[in-house]
C-alpha cells in the first residue's frame, strides 16, 4: 500500500469513530420517544456517513469483491473487554502439534533464515537471521538477552480475538488458536510491543510493502474462526483490498 493509501486509511479509522449512541442520547434529551425503527434509521445514517453501510452487527457482509465481503463485522463485546486474561488461552507456546517443539521455536525455524539449533536439541533456535515482514529490515536473532529484538506476533491479537467471539470458545479451542502458525509471524520485538491489541483500524505495518500481507493474513484469520471485527477495521481492510493485487 502507498503511503498516500496508509493516510487514506488512518483517515478512515478516524473518520468511522463517531457512536451512534450519540443521536440516541440525544432523542433522549429531548423526550422524544424512541422506536426500533428510529434506533435503526439513526445508525444506518451513521454507517452511511461513514461509508460502512452494509457491513455492521448482524453478518452483513462488507465490500463486494473483495475478501472483506466475508467479514462478519460488529462492534467489541464490551464485557469481554474488562474479563481478558492471557491464561485463558492456555500457556504460552506449547507443543499442540506434539512435534516435540514448542511453538515459538516451531516459528522461528519456520520464519528465520540460516537457523542454527542449540547444541544437543533439534527444537531450541539460538541463531538466525530476520528479514522482518513489518519494517522490511534484517535482525539478526540470537538467544539470550536480547531474544526479544525477535517477537512471535499473534496477527490476530489474542486480546482482540476475545472481545470478538473467542470469550465463548472453549479451552481447547482458544489453546488451539493460540498456538496456530497461521495466526503467527517472527517480527521485529519494538513493532510488535507498538502493535499491542490493535486491529487494522488502529494499527497497520510501518512498512507500507507489508499492508496487503498483513490485512490478507488478518482477513484469512478471522474469517476461518468467524470471528467479528470492529466496524472501522472492516473498512481499513476493504480499503487496503482495493489497492492490493
Amino acid at each position: 500500500m502507498t503511503r498516500t493509501h496508509r493516510r487514506s486509511a488512518r483517515r478512515v479509522a478516524a473518520s468511522t469513530a463517531v457512536p451512534a449512541g450519540l443521536v440516541l442520547c440525544a432523542w433522549l434529551l429531548l423526550g422524544a420517544p424512541i422506536t426500533s425503527a428510529d434506533a435503526t434509521s439513526a445508525i444506518d445514517e451513521l454507517l452511511v456517513q461513514a461509508g460502512l453501510e452494509g457491513v455492521f452487527g448482524d453478518g452483513s457482509r462488507g465490500a463486494s469483491g473483495s475478501e472483506a465481503s466475508d467479514l462478519l463485522v460488529a462492534e467489541a463485546d464490551p464485557a469481554a473487554r474488562a474479563t481478558y486474561e492471557r491464561d485463558r488461552f492456555g500457556d504460552a507456546w506449547a507443543d499442540v502439534d506434539r512435534n516435540g517443539c514448542d511453538t515459538r521455536n516451531d516459528i522461528l525455524k519456520r520464519d528465520l533464515d540460516g537457523v542454527v539449533h542449540r547444541r544437543g536439541s533439534s527444537c531450541v533456535v539460538s541463531r538466525g537471521v530476520l528479514a522482518d515482514p513489518y519494517t522490511g529490515t534484517v535482525i539478526r536473532f540470537e538467544r539470550g538477552q536480547r531474544s526479544d529484538r525477535v517477537q512471535i506476533d499473534h496477527i490476530v491479537p489474542l486480546a482482540y480475538a476475545w472481545r470478538h467471539g473467542a470469550s465463548g470458545w472453549s479451552d481447547d479451542e482458544r489453546r488451539a488458536f493460540a498456538n496456530d502458525p497461521a495466526n503467527l509471524l517472527a517480527v521485529d520485538g519494538r513493532t510488535n510491543q507498538a502493535k499491542r491489541d490493535q486491529g487494522p483500524g488502529e494499527w497497520m505495518p510501518p512498512s507500507d510493502a507489508a499492508a496487503c500481507d498483513y490485512v490478507e493474513r488478518f482477513t484469512q484469520v478471522v474469517v476461518g474462526y468467524r470471528l467479528t471485527v470492529d466496524p472501522v477495521d472492516a473498512r481499513v481492510i476493504a480499503d487496503v483490498e482495493a489497492g492490493c493485487d
